[in-house]
C-alpha cells in the first residue's frame, strides 16, 4: 500500500472510531443521565476549570471560548447554552466590560450533574478507545511513515 492509500485508510478508520465512540457517548450519557455528548463536554469543561483554582474569573466562559473547546459553532453553542440553563445547569450573565459579550458559568446543579455523569462518560471512552489502541501502534509500522510528513508514534 502506498503512502496515499494508507493515509486514506488511516483518516477512515479515525472517522470510523470517532463515529463509534460518539454514538456509544450519547447514547450512555442521553439515557443515564439525560445529556449528549457537546452538553457533557461544555459542563465537563467548566466543572474541570472550576476545580483547578478558586479565581472566580476562570468560572466564567464565554459563548465562543466554550464553542470553541468543543468545536460547535457560536449559533450551536448558544442554543446548546440555551437548553442547559433551561435545566438550571448554567447560568448567563452579561460581561461588565463589553456589552455585547455573555458569560456563562456552571451552576451547582451543572456541577452535580457533571459529577454524576463523568464515571459513565469515562467508562464508556475505556471501553471504546482501550482496545483500539493497539491499532495506533501500528500506525508506527507504516510504510514510509519517515516519508510521510508524520512523526512515528512512541512505542511503550
Amino acid at each position: 500500500m502506498d503512502d496515499t492509500g494508507f493515509v486514506v485508510m488511516a483518516w477512515r478508520e479515525l472517522l470510523a472510531r470517532h463515529a463509534q465512540v460518539s454514538c456509544a457517548l450519547d447514547r450512555e450519557l442521553g439515557d443515564k443521565h439525560g445529556l449528549g455528548v457537546s452538553e457533557f463536554e461544555v459542563l465537563d469543561r467548566m466543572a474541570e476549570a472550576r476545580s483547578c483554582g478558586d479565581d472566580t474569573a476562570k468560572f466564567k466562559f464565554r459563548v465562543q471560548e466554550l464553542a470553541d473547546q468543543v468545536h460547535l459553532s457560536q449559533s450551536a453553542m448558544s442554543r446548546l447554552i440555551a437548553r442547559l440553563e433551561r435545566e438550571g445547569l448554567v447560568a448567563r450573565a452579561m460581561c461588565a466590560d463589553d456589552r455585547r459579550g455573555v458569560f456563562v458559568q456552571i451552576t451547582e446543579d451543572g456541577l452535580r450533574r457533571q459529577a454524576e455523569a463523568a464515571p459513565t462518560h469515562r467508562a464508556v471512552l475505556s471501553s471504546e478507545l482501550f482496545p483500539h489502541l493497539a491499532n495506533v501502534r501500528c500506525l508506527d509500522n507504516a510504510p514510509d511513515a519517515e516519508h510521510s510528513g508524520s512523526a512515528p508514534v512512541p512505542s511503550a
